[in-house]
């Protein structure tokens, strides 16, 4: 119970808990209950009654079952009152469910009743009707006539003297605080025992994160699947016709330099349209392998890191020490990190030159990208950084980033994971420096 704000409230400063909303909230809740209360032991005890008369029709275990489940709505909507308790940005408990895996009635009726939280929230169903409201009505019944104390003038100065409705006013607000207090232990306890039958057990927590763990690495496959589909397009598709008109192309333009030999204005315009069709076939050439290199695909994370150290118009030493290859998904991954941090250095460090350091020990792969630039980066909600944490959280991974004015900057990714087998073409370490084309 000390975790409930409303017990903290009361424990910390009795000046502030009475001059507060929280006694008020805690007769809202009180009140609240009692109502909620009788409703729920009119139809809970409904279908109990009717599933016992109809057990003799052999349809009386369908409406039971149905009672057994009426406390899932129930502990729903309990869960939900809390705020009213707590105020509406307090943290409420989670469903204690979890997800089922195929559509229709059945598959939920007999997924719902297999859980133990089902069976749970019915026993709170069966407490809740019968034994809480009956006592927040008890617990009213004393409270409420502390109000009637309170506007004793207004009521007996007809019939008695002024005296003695001042005492029993005074009666009323000596009374108030007691009652607010007690309004509120009470209100707290319930809370509490709201917490301690509805709230996820550690082993349905569990089995709720793994399905979602399952179903984001799911989606990170589908994504990648997607991906590749788009890059074999791209190069069986789209580069293979580019290919076929440059060739095109340049036989046009040996027959117009060779027919017109006088104002060769046709070979000119052919020659430049070859140019412009070689010069997309270059930068689609570059999108392809950006998207997901070859060499990655056969050599793994190292070799396709010295590609884009080769590549790229900073130069770039690489010192990466890994053991076998790594899944794919991890490889990936990795490689669009170095890839999107060495793109950001080439246009905003203004550095002189940079580092690719990789390391895979107890099954974590860390690599830290450094540049010699200006620094002050920041991960900022929309910027590329933050677009590149959020993809690195797909696979469990974690991104820092050290950035002061004036620099230096290094930009350190870490994911958990083990090698899944070994290439003897991969090379162990690979290092270079290099300075080629804009492409990174």
């Amino acid at each position: 119970m000390s975790s409930s704000p409303l017990w903290r409230a009361m424990t910390r400063s009795p000046a502030a808990f009475l001059t507060s909303a929280a006694p008020w909230r805690s007769l809202a809740y009180l009140a609240t209950s009692v109502l909620l209360g009788l409703v729920s032991l009119v139809v809970l005890g409904g279908l109990v009654v009717s599933g016992l008369l109809l057990s003799v029709l052999g349809i009386g275990l369908a409406v039971l079952a149905g009672a057994v489940l009426l406390g899932i709505p129930l502990a729903a909507l309990e869960r939900r009152r809390l705020r009213l308790l707590d105020g509406p940005h307090a943290d409420r408990p989670g469903s204690p469910h979890g997800p089922v895996t195929r559509p229709g009635l059945w598959p939920w009726l007999t997924t719902r009743l297999r859980e133990p939280a089902t069976w749970r929230e019915f026993g709170y169903a069966v407490v809740f009707t019968v034994l809480l409201p009956l006592v927040d009505l008890v617990l009213l019944a004393v409270v409420v006539p502390l109000f009637a104390l309170i506007a004793a003038p207004a009521y007996v100065a007809v019939d008695s003297t002024q005296p003695e409705a001042l005492v029993l006013t005074g009666v009323g607000i000596a009374g108030l605080p007691v009652a607010a207090y007690v309004l509120g232990a009470a209100a707290a306890a319930q809370s509490w025992f709201v917490r301690l039958m509805l709230s996820p057990r550690e082993g349905e927590q569990s089995d709720r994160v793994v399905e979602l763990t399952r179903s984001r690495a799911r989606m990170a496959d589908a994504f990648e699947a997607e991906r590749r589909r788009i890059e074999r397009d791209l190069h069986d598709g789209a580069q293979q016709h580019l290919v076929a008109l440059v060739m095109t192309l340049g036989l046009a333009e040996l027959e117009f330099r060779t027919a017109d030999q006088e104002t060769g204005k046709g070979g000119e315009l052919v020659s430049r349209a070859r140019r412009e069709a070689k010069q997309a076939l270059d930068e689609l050439r570059d999108l392809i392998r950006g998207i997901h290199p070859q060499v990655l695909t056969d050599h793994g994370i190292a070799a396709a890191v010295s590609e884009i150290a080769v590549r790229c118009r900073v130069p770039v030493s690489v010192d990466m020490d890994l053991t076998g290859r790594l899944p794919a998904q991890i490889e990936a991954t990795a490689y669009f990190f170095v890839s999107e941090a060495l793109t950001n250095v080439v246009k905003h460090s203004g550095a002189a030159a940079a580092s690719v350091h990789g390391r895979l020990t107890a099954g974590r792969l860390a690599v830290t990208v450094a540049d010699d630039g200006v620094g002050g980066a920041g991960l900022r909600d929309g910027g590329g950084l933050q677009g590149l944490a959020d993809r690195v959280a797909v696979v469990d991974g974690r991104l820092t980033l050290s950035s002061p004015a004036g620099g230096p900057t290094a930009l350190s990714l870490e994911i958990p994971c083990q090698p899944s087998r070994s290439v003897s073409s991969s090379p162990r370490t690979r290092r270079s420096s290099a300075k080629g084309s804009p492409s990174c």
